[in-house]
């Protein structure tokens, strides 16, 4: 297997959004593309499969390793070997891949964010910073369209934090903020107890529109000229804020005991309806 088909594997056997963006794209875009995400998955699978603390720490001190080791082109594992050729092709800079990496060891001891702006931080790191890379690859002519990319991942992952309420909970994790739990009367224990009150389902109608209100901020950043090069990232929108649709009709309080999902037919159809005929913020 080559690195680049291990990567192809890794993403596919995802059923990420992400992978059926990227089935548009040019074939050097689409390698690079599929080598970073492959990367994402890899440094969050070392924290997220592993029950030891040590072994995670120590998983993620090897991936900075490698990281370093890919500059200077001396890299060992199939997902770096997939990258490393895009790294200087795309200017992608290795601060960023070490901060996604920063992102991940988050988890490995903040379980809990009292405020929304300490969440903002592991939002930049774990998704913010990604856009970032994935704009680069795609492709930009105007500097702001970095900014866009940004948003627009931190878009990205507190849809995902809504959709995996439930199943973060059996991880004993809450990434809701603690002082928008005490806003709307809803104890933390009755998330970990996979409740669904009214209190919750208040919580998270107000979830949901903060989360379509930073995608609608992120389209305002994007550049008109860039709008076509970036597309590939506004095929992945148009499928997050279909999700969160869904989720918001079939009852918000329904994601602690479910993980709502589209079908891999939908997500294809989005995909293409965007491609075809563009984004409707």
């Amino acid at each position: 297997m080559t690195p680049d088909q291990y990567c192809e594997d890794k993403a596919a056997s995802s059923g990420s959004s992400f992978y059926y963006s990227f089935r548009f794209l040019p074939a050097e875009r689409r390698r690079a593309i599929t080598a970073l995400y492959a990367f994402c998955r890899e440094v969050d699978d070392a924290v997220d499969e592993c029950q030891d603390l040590n072994v995670a720490k120590a998983k993620l001190a090897w991936w900075r390793g490698e990281v370093g080791r890919a500059y200077l082109g001396q890299v060992d594992h199939p997902v770096m070997r997939a990258l490393q050729p895009h790294l200087k092709a795309f200017q992608l800079p290795q601060s960023q891949l070490e901060e996604i990496i920063d992102g991940m060891e988050m988890d490995l001891h903040m379980v809990r964010y009292q405020r929304y702006q300490d969440l903002l931080l592991y939002c930049h790191r774990v998704a913010g910073v990604v856009g970032q890379l994935a704009a680069r690859i795609f492709g930009y002519r105007d500097e702001r369209t970095l900014e866009y990319a940004h948003e627009l991942g931190v878009a990205f992952q507190l849809t995902n934090i809504i959709r995996d309420v439930g199943e973060d909970a059996r991880r004993d994790r809450i990434y809701l903020p603690m002082d928008e739990l005490q806003r709307f009367n809803c104890p933390a224990m009755d998330i970990l107890h996979y409740e669904e009150s009214e209190a919750f389902q208040a919580l998270m109608a107000f979830q949901i529109e903060r989360a379509q209100e930073q995608y609608r901020k992120a389209w305002d950043l994007l550049p008109a000229e860039d709008r076509k090069s970036q597309r590939p990232g506004l095929l992945m929108a148009a499928i997050y804020r279909a999700t969160l649709k869904e989720i918001r009709q079939d009852g918000p309080a329904k994601v602690l005991n479910q993980r709502l999902s589209l079908g891999t037919g939908r997500k294809l159809w989005l995909a293409w309806k965007t491609w075809t005929f563009g984004y409707k913020p």
